[in-house]
């Protein structure tokens, strides 16, 4: 462009001497905006009658009906009945099995049916959730099977790799391949192998995976509190229990969008680190109100819901086994932290369960209650 057609026109050096201004301006307006989107996402309710809360799920979508069934979330159909209950998913829907998009689906359209019911879906974010985001999920053994995999890969790829293995290793006509992973199982060792060595199907998995459930994901929160009673993933430690949940939550959506990305050290010219998401006491990873001595560890676990100005706290994440499902095995800290990550899913227990805070009550339900 000629000196001439630059300073001509739409173009004038008082426009040009203002144009600092307007960078100014825009560079508050991008980092305010954030800000006022997160501030937007509540993450405290009271007044709620009643709770379902529901530990990790990784992919057992059937098991997963089967309890909204039986604590009369849905009907026959999968449609909301529950009113204006809230229902909290406590993370870890991803992962060791086989089914976690249809779950997302599932919750989807859940949520819809009970805001207008007067109700309310949560989905928390768990450490699961967060490595598919960062797409490093595969760098841990058994974490995405093929099922899930295939689940998660853009169609068109998904179905040219399948053409590959009928021409090139089953010796049949794309055609004639069956493509159900648990009558072929030759197929199904093809896409494990790929999950090891083929880094193209890892790029392909984390792309999609963003491009369709990053921005609804984000959407949620780590951590919530209902009628006095907080609900997270792994847990708060005492550090995290002096933050304010809007401010825990908003970070870990940051932190979350930024490993959605290339991976890169550096974020806004300097490096940058994640505080929380890969922080063992952070919320996704935390397990000492799981573990801890009760007596030794009761004023930790008093400061802590102080702090968050709470009389419980609920958590999953780390597994209970070795015992059936009931409160007793599930409570701890004269019932001020609830630990229900029972093993729902196919790739542990089968230990159906549900949390359920009515009027202030807490109870179990049992898969076998129902049977």
């Amino acid at each position: 462009m000629s000196h001439k057609s630059f300073s001509s026109g739409r173009f004038s050096p008082r426009l040009l001497r203002l144009y600092p201004v307007y960078f100014l301006l825009l560079l508050l307006f991008t980092a305010v905006l954030p800000a006022l989107s997160a501030a937007k996402i509540p993450c405290v309710w009271t007044g709620v009658e009643k709770i379902v809360a529901v530990g990790d799920l990784h992919g057992a979508y059937e098991n997963f009906v089967e309890i909204l069934k039986g604590t009369k979330v849905v009907d026959e159909n999968l449609h909301w009945i529950a009113g204006k209950t809230h229902l909290v998913q406590m993370g870890d829907i991803m992962d060791r099995g086989p089914d976690a998009r249809k779950i997302f689906d599932l919750l989807i359209g859940l949520e819809k049916e009970a805001e207008n019911a007067g109700g309310k879906v949560h989905v928390l974010l768990g450490n699961h959730e967060m490595i598919n985001i960062a797409g490093i999920a595969f760098d841990y053994a058994g974490y995405v099977i093929p099922e899930q995999l295939v689940s998660f890969l853009p169609e068109d790829y998904r179905k040219q790799r399948e053409k590959d293995f009928a021409e090139h290793i089953a010796g049949i006509k794309p055609q004639d391949l069956d493509t159900n992973l648990d009558t072929n199982p030759d197929l199904r060792k093809y896409w494990q192998a790929l999950i090891k060595v083929d880094p193209m199907v890892r790029e392909k998995y984390k792309k999609f995976f963003n491009a369709v459930y990053k921005k609804w994901l984000l959407k949620h929160n780590a951590v919530i509190k209902i009628n006095g009673v907080v609900f997270v993933h792994g847990g708060i430690s005492s550090g995290y229990s002096t933050w304010k949940l809007e401010d825990l939550n908003g970070e870990v959506r940051s932190e979350l969008d930024f490993l959605s990305g290339p991976v890169s050290t550096e974020h806004g010219g300097a490096v940058y680190q994640p505080r929380i998401a890969f922080d063992r006491d952070g919320p996704f990873w935390y397990r000492d109100l799981a573990y801890s001595d009760e007596p030794e560890f009761k004023g930790e676990v008093d400061k802590i819901l102080a702090n968050l100005k709470a009389d419980a706290m609920v958590i999953a994440h780390t597994r209970l086994s070795g015992s059936p499902v009931s409160m007793e095995f599930m409570t701890r800290f004269n019932g001020r932290i609830w630990t229900i990550d029972t093993g729902i899913s196919t790739a542990y227990d089968n230990a159906l369960s549900a949390l359920i805070i009515e009027n202030g009550k807490f109870t179990v339900w049992r898969g076998n209650d129902e049977k």
